[in-house]
């Protein structure tokens, strides 16, 4: 496992979801001074400086539900409501896009362009807003400083371990399937046409050596598919030309989407709820979110603008039926934070369950350590 892929987990699948925002802002006709506000506020508390500088930290991935209790605070950080089937739907649709784009990648180094790719759409959002985009600037700033100088080595580590975090959701989209990118299993189609990797060759020719490392002999072999060489490698510098369009906004022009259990994330839905062994990194999960919150400066809504609600369906009747037929194993409910020992974790807690408005009771607890498991019970 590597501990430098949080980042990029993160951020990919942020840029992912403010796709997503962006077409359904547009798709029910939200004001647009409104929908300017939702993706600012949203973008804004993303690349929160302290919150980067907890993110960028060497750590290794934790689960499926700690990241999107996040991604949950992170959508509603602006005057933009979305209620449980929505937010399932909409952290569906982020998971699934970044995972193709993962299986695609040409050069495991490539996931880097496509951030790039993710980073430089988020700025068109906020074009107008130059203190957003200094931020954002910044964040390319530490990525190019953080992922710049690893080796290929490295590269694929960071593969494999995203590999890993997607490796058993298989959940159909229906712009994948209309594409015929996705089989109805949920699974991904891999092309054998296109650009190779850069600095590769098209497959075909097979070269032997002898002793002295002289070339004796060549073989061509038919390959099956129908490769190109790469033009050129794309650019991983602040502006230019990043070549791979894995990344890039795939609802720029509007297509409804569809999200769908496959069968087997139905089956894994039934071994999750079989399986009642302890979760080892349970208290680090806790103190993991618990800083990561605490650097998102979560802007209450002010004044008289009222909120609004945003549904990721075509009507409500899609949505109500959504939440009473989803697998209630796969439904990430939102992790409760709270805590009665360890003063001083207390108050920073305190301060943040403060800012997100979460008014459950706490529990009351007889030993240091007990709340935090008790809050893994409801994971």
């Amino acid at each position: 496992m590597s501990v430098r892929t949080l980042p990029l987990l993160f951020l990919n699948l942020g840029g992912e979801m403010l796709y997503i925002l962006d077409q359904r802002l547009r798709a029910q006709n939200i004001p647009g001074d409104k929908a300017r506000k939702v993706l600012n506020d949203i973008i804004s508390t993303m690349f929160n400086r302290k919150f980067m500088e907890e993110l960028f930290k060497p750590q290794e991935l934790y689960s499926k539900k700690t990241l999107r209790t996040v991604y949950d605070r992170l959508a509603h950080a602006s005057i933009m409501r979305l209620n449980q089937a929505s937010m399932d739907k909409l952290y569906d649709l982020m998971t699934m896009a970044f995972k193709y784009q993962v299986l695609l990648c040409p050069r495991p180094k490539d996931v880097l362009l496509v951030t790039f790719n993710h980073l430089d759409a988020i700025k068109e959002f906020i074009r107008d807003s130059p203190t957003i985009l200094h931020q954002v600037d910044e964040t390319f700033r530490q990525l190019t400083e953080v992922y710049g100088a690893l080796s290929a080595g490295e590269f694929q580590l960071i593969r494999q371990t995203l590999l890993l975090f997607f490796q058993d959701l298989h959940i159909r989209v229906s712009i994948f399937l209309k594409d015929r990118v996705q089989n109805s299993n949920g699974r991904f189609v891999l092309p054998v046409s296109g650009p190779v990797p850069w600095g590769t060759e098209v497959p075909g020719l097979i070269r032997m050596f002898n002793n002295k490392g002289e070339e004796v002999k060549k073989i061509e072999f038919k390959h099956g598919g129908n490769y190109v060489t790469a033009p050129k490698e794309g650019s991983f510098e602040l502006y230019g030309d990043r070549v791979l369009k894995l990344g890039t906004n795939m609802y720029s022009v509007h297509r409804p989407v569809e999200t769908h259990m496959s069968g087997a994330s139905k089956s894994l839905a039934s071994q999750t709820q079989k399986s009642i062994a302890p979760n080892p990194l349970a208290k680090e999960e806790l103190n993991f979110l618990a800083r990561l919150m605490g650097g998102m400066e979560i802007k209450k809504p002010s004044g008289p603008e009222p909120g609004f609600r945003l549904n990721l369906f075509t009507t409500d009747e899609e949505e109500e039926h959504a939440a009473l037929s989803r697998p209630e194993e796969l439904s990430y409910e939102i992790i409760s934070i709270q805590a009665t020992q360890d003063q001083q974790r207390n108050e920073e807690l305190a301060r943040i369950m403060g800012e997100l408005e979460i008014t459950e009771q706490p529990r009351q607890s007889t030993s240091k350590g007990d709340d935090l498991l008790a809050m893994m019970d409801e994971l």
